[in-house]
């Protein structure tokens, strides 16, 4: 048999070609193995591991050196401090998106109605933080994909939220109100012939939430085009996008006459969401 502590040692060894996380991601999969919290781990690193919890970690400790990630390893990911179920059909949710739902609290009036739609919404990581955090508002969450709504709608469960809906769409075809106050979305928007697409996690995570044509803009434009026939005047429009994209998705949103045009930065510092309000009667003047 060997210790909590020999065996946490070896994993790092073995993880570290494949993570820049090495011991997190051991400490994590042994937990996962003897069904204990982290806090055990540091409490007892000399007790002696079981045979069929050893079998187990040995078991997740492959998976990981195939690259494969350890949201999807262990089933789950932590979004806006709740626990999300997460699968290779959806996204793995990533904290620089918690800017979305920062961005979009300040926005939503604390007791209004509020009507706020989702596209693509994958595991429902924002539409479901959305629903919880303003229980007035109602949301509906949009995805082409049946299996990531089903994802969604399991951790909408999970989560006791009742203020939302479920629709598969791609993007607006099959959404017939027109009346939102706030549209949001995290699109495709890596460019198909981005290295970032053979690299770590991003390997394992569905192409079709990831790519996008017209070097990473096709899905933003579509987005942002066909929005301003469905939000309400002075509806707000939020969209995440590359750290390069800055500059494009501007000039974007400011030839479709979205008014006060201004781009927010991530937890690194980069460009990461463009926001723009719908002020139809703007737009209409000459």
């Amino acid at each position: 048999m060997q210790s909590i502590k020999s065996v946490l040692h070896d994993a790092v060894g073995i993880l570290a070609a494949v993570s820049d996380s090495a011991l997190l991601d051991a400490e994590v999969l042994l937990c996962m193995a003897l069904n204990k919290p982290r806090s055990y781990l540091r409490a007892w690193p000399d007790q002696q591991l079981q045979s069929e919890h050893l079998n187990i970690f040995r078991t997740l400790l492959e998976q990981r050196q195939k690259g494969i990630p350890i949201a999807y390893i262990t089933g789950n990911r932590e979004f806006w401090s709740r626990d999300f179920q997460v699968t290779p059909d959806v996204l793995i949710p990533r904290p620089d998106t918690e800017l979305l739902i920062e961005l979009s609290l300040k926005l939503i009036p604390a007791d209004e109605p509020f009507k706020i739609i989702d596209l693509g919404t994958g595991s429902g990581i924002i539409a479901i933080t959305l629903a919880a955090e303003c229980p007035h508002a109602q949301v509906s969450a949009i995805d082409f994909s049946l299996a990531a709504l089903h994802i969604a709608q399991l951790n909408a469960a999970k989560h006791h939220i009742n203020n939302i809906q479920f629709y598969q769409s791609d993007w607006f075809t099959d959404i017939t109100d027109t009346k939102f106050n706030l549209i949001i979305s995290n699109p495709p928007y890596i460019a198909a012939d981005d290295n970032h697409l053979q690299q770590g996690d991003v390997r394992f995570e569905p192409q079709t939430a990831l790519r996008a044509e017209e070097n990473g803009l096709r899905d933003i434009r579509i987005i942002a085009d066909a929005a301003r026939n469905y939000l309400e005047p002075g509806g707000h429009l939020l969209i995440e996008h590359g750290y390069n994209q800055l500059q494009q998705v501007q000039t974007l949103f400011k030839d479709l006459h979205y008014d006060k045009v201004q781009t927010y930065t991530d937890l690194s510092g980069q460009p990461r969401v463009t926001y723009g309000q719908w002020n139809s009667y703007q737009a209409a003047q000459p």
